[in-house]
């Protein structure tokens, strides 16, 4: 197939863009990277067209503390939309939020068009996060009445809403969108790059059992839509010296105060690329991840791969990846309380997290990009066999 992706910035579009490259697929990526930074990420024999003037204004406005709000979006839409124009496409795969100038000029005439939404349904995301803010008492980063409006539009005229989780999907269909508009599409890993050697399983399982104080990981932005309030709150409820825990991300403007009270218990390292992240997956013995919202959440399936039990929310990829007591627990939003009663459970049970950590890595098979290209194949097919059939009236 011809296939045209269309994302600002990366998300897992260079990901997928390898993995159907690799299936032999014709691709053409469409980001505001630059495309020497696009090439870095191995993004196979997928073409690549760049608004990198876009790309680079968004990050000195962004470093300024311009807030990008939906007159971004439109530009890079129109450029998508012009140069969509340029060619002939069997699949157009479009992330939301940038793609309605583009959905409406060319999604019902190029093939088939799928909307790639990231997170849960813009309406439920806005509500999480304006409870959020009434419940920090803080200003809380969050979508404006003008992306809100864009989006929805382009959930109305797109043929297909993509969403990678049964969260995000359960959040459409509660905001009235028909099943039969939503494809469900789960993310995978670059498995090899994270799966640990036998021996770091063996020194971790070793270290559990020793006594020593368990090592516990975040990896990803820290904010409030992440759950920052309630990793603070959970590291400063923890006895001193019980645990140990390191976060892993950059810090979203909202989320400053909260890191700062953060730091007088726990170790905060800056974003790594993502080449460096399995040096502190090895460190760790658990993974949490406190998300009050999160399309997926990429990182668990990192820390899977890691050989690491996970302790996530609902409101992610977590119910879809996690074994329950098995592979990892899951547990409601804004519950510090509920994740230090787990994580006590895991210091007052060593043999049994040990034992754990052991079945992770050896008999748990996490999904890898193969497999997610498989299905985009899949999905992509059934699109266009039904747009063939719609053409001809039904006829075969």
């Amino acid at each position: 197939m011809k296939i045209a992706i269309v994302v600002q910035g990366r998300f897992h579009a260079f990901d997928l863009a390898r993995a159907l490259a690799g299936r032999g697929h014709e691709i053409t990526l469409f980001t505001n990277y630059p495309e020497w930074a696009v090439r870095r990420y191995g993004v196979g024999s997928a073409a690549v067209r760049s608004y990198w003037q876009h790309g680079v204004a968004l990050r000195v406005a962004s470093g300024l503390g311009f807030r990008v709000e939906a007159p971004w979006d439109a530009a890079f839409g129109r450029w998508a939309a012009k140069e969509i124009g340029r060619g002939r496409w069997d699949v157009i795969h479009c992330w939301s939020g940038v793609s309605l100038e583009l959905i409406r000029e060319h999604g019902r005439s190029r093939g088939t068009t799928q909307l790639m939404r990231g997170s849960a349904h813009i309406r439920t995301q806005a509500r999480i996060l304006a409870e959020e803010q009434i419940r920090a008492g803080v200003p809380v980063e969050q979508p404006s009445p003008a992306i809100i409006e864009r989006e929805e539009e382009e959930y109305k005229l797109v043929d297909r809403i993509v969403v990678l989780s049964s969260f995000a999907h359960r959040s459409f269909i509660d905001q009235g969108v028909p099943a039969d508009r939503l494809s469900l599409l789960p993310l995978g890993v670059e498995c090899a790059a994270f799966r640990p050697s036998e021996e770091t399983i063996r020194e971790r399982c070793r270290r559990i059992l020793s006594g020593a104080p368990l090592r516990l990981l975040y990896v990803g932005a820290l904010s409030h839509q992440k759950g920052i309030r309630d990793a603070a709150a959970l590291v400063h409820a923890a006895s001193p010296g019980q645990f140990e825990f390191r976060f892993v991300g950059g810090v979203s403007r909202d989320a400053i105060d909260q890191v700062r009270l953060l730091r007088q218990a726990a170790r905060v390292i800056p974003k790594q690329a993502q080449h460096e992240l399995s040096t502190q997956y090895a460190w760790a013995d658990v993974f949490f991840s406190p998300t009050i919202q999160d399309g997926f959440a990429a990182v668990l399936t990192q820390a899977q791969a890691s050989g690491l039990p996970l302790l996530c929310t609902a409101n992610c990829a977590g119910p879809d990846i996690v074994r329950e007591g098995e592979t990892g627990w899951i547990l409601p939003i804004r519950s510090p309380e509920a994740f230090l009663e787990r994580l006590v459970w895991c210091d007052n049970h060593r043999a049994e997290l040990a034992a754990m950590v052991e079945r992770v890595y050896s008999s748990h098979a996490t999904r890898d990009w193969r497999e997610v290209a498989h299905d985009f194949e899949a999905i992509s097919l059934r699109l266009l066999a039904q747009g063939m059939t719609q053409a001809t009236g039904g006829r075969r």
